[in-house]
């Protein structure tokens, strides 16, 4: 069979991480460095990359940890090619979330690593980067990346309930009952409940609500909508007055939530057929 195509899908965040998903048929890239911290795992085929002295060789679903200024290339192992998504990490983004460690910069164990939980960590957070989703949904896909890297840095988080935490979780929940619709990041929550930073939040809106903050002010908008929708609401006004990016969003969740779409439920509820676009 022909080698694919090449292909190279980027988006970067507010935050600086960029995110990639690439494929290559043969030669991907020459011997180069990057300032950030890169993570990624192989999707498919043999991914052939000289790192720290050696060449390496990564098969699907092994992830590649390079750190910043290690010279690196890429090629494809193997007829077929290759693909994989990558997160470009910038020096400022961890050094925020490993604050609170052991002094002196961390370092990768190794180039190449068995482990799923952050290979998934990162597809999850490379798929979110690149559709329409709220801040609170990136922030939350990137710290799960970032406490899948913890044991390969040497900086295990060693969680400790502080004074206050539930108070924080309480003024962080009223905080988005309050308003819904605005598209808040973990960051900012944080401060408007009077957390240290948004990994104190986290735990300790965990451990009161049992979800996130991020799941948790999903929840909110579709109760919402789903009353709106009953009123006889159109849904792409009703995803608009949500917080959801549009009306194709509002439609990824609420399938997943309540089975159908929200033109059916507005259907079933009011006996008004949807005469206008196809739903989501």
């Amino acid at each position: 069979m022909p080698a694919p195509r090449d292909r190279v899908l980027l988006v970067r965040d507010g935050s600086g991480v960029e995110a990639i998903r690439a494929r290559f048929g043969g030669h991907a890239y020459d011997l180069h460095r990057h300032d950030e911290w890169l993570v990624g795992v192989t999707e498919r085929g043999l991914q052939d990359f000289f790192c720290r002295g050696a060449r390496r060789v990564s098969q699907p679903g092994r992830v590649i940890l390079i750190e910043p200024q290690e010279a690196h290339d890429g090629r494809a192992g193997d007829p077929g090619g290759f693909a994989y998504s990558m997160l470009y990490l910038p020096g400022a983004w961890m050094r925020a979330g490993l604050a609170g460690g052991p002094d002196g910069d961390p370092g990768f164990r190794s180039t190449l690593a068995d482990d799923p939980g952050l290979g998934a960590a990162i597809r999850a957070a490379r798929a979110v980067l690149a559709e329409p989703e709220g801040r609170l949904a990136r922030d939350a896909a990137l710290d799960a990346v970032l406490a899948g890297l913890r044991p390969h840095l040497g900086r295990p988080l060693r969680p400790r309930p502080q004074a206050g935490d539930a108070t924080v979780a309480r003024r962080a929940r009223e905080r988005l009952q309050d308003d819904p619709a605005r598209d808040i990041g973990a960051d900012a929550l944080a401060r408007c409940a009077g957390a240290a930073d948004r990994f104190q939040l986290a735990r300790a809106f965990r451990a009161a609500y049992g979800t996130s903050p991020h799941a948790f002010l999903v929840q909110t908008r579709l109760v919402q909508a789903r009353r709106r929708l009953a009123a006889g609401e159109r849904p792409a006004a009703v995803a608009a007055a949500c917080g959801f990016a549009d009306q194709s969003h509002l439609g990824r969740w609420f399938r997943r939530a309540y089975g159908l779409t929200p033109a059916a439920y507005r259907a079933c509820c009011t006996g008004v057929p949807d005469t206008g676009p196809r739903p989501a």
